[in-house]
């Protein structure tokens, strides 16, 4: 990239995105900015907006509540489990139980890995496909990790991560990146 001073966009984009699916075996990964605009595309891929309800975790970083207040969504904070600090799906099904008769209905759901650790996604999915809702799985944290011998970014339908330095796969400055399995959100997310 320094060489041919391609900074934006450049063949070395394409060869990472192609990288990046051989590795998760996810069928599609579109790369951006930063973890939080991953967040925001993803979320905008769903058409969340304005009146729309998002869950996530009381415990993670602000850009997850951010990305949901950019779309114009409201987020709804559901607690961790005490073992693992992931989302509690004891606590989501209490949640989508007491809202699904509610005007503004919960629309997404979004779920951060932590510690290198992905998130109870069978419980999840499970609960997630009975209420008609969407997960999102933010991997910031888990992105090289493994459920059920299937990699982070190919579990889910949509799932984001964060090539921040701090990341497990990090890069010099910020980036993002979306991994989806179905073409039409592929396509959404690149418009």
């Amino acid at each position: 990239v320094l060489k041919n001073t391609n900074y934006i966009m450049g063949p070395e984009v394409s060869e990472l995105e192609k990288r990046l699916e051989n590795y998760t075996k996810a069928k599609h990964c579109i790369t951006c900015a930063s973890g939080t605009d991953a967040l925001i595309l993803s979320l905008l891929s769903l058409k969340v907006g304005r009146g729309d309800q998002v869950i996530c975790p009381s415990f993670t970083f602000p850009a997850t509540a951010e990305a949901i207040l950019i779309t114009g969504a409201t987020p709804i904070f559901v607690d961790v489990s005490k073992t693992t600090y992931n989302l509690c799906y004891k606590e989501l099904e209490n949640i989508l139980e007491k809202n699904k008769s509610k005007k503004n209905r919960i629309k997404a759901i979004i779920s951060v890995d932590l510690f290198g650790l992905p998130a109870n996604y069978s419980r999840l999915n499970k609960i997630a496909t009975e209420y008609k809702v969407s997960i999102i799985a933010d991997a910031a944290q888990s992105f090289g990790g493994s459920l059920k011998n299937i990699k982070v970014g190919a579990i889910n339908d949509i799932t984001c991560t964060s090539f921040f330095p701090a990341k497990p796969l990090g890069c010099y400055g910020d980036g993002g990146a979306v991994f989806v399995n179905k073409k039409s959100l592929k396509n959404k997310i690149e418009s």
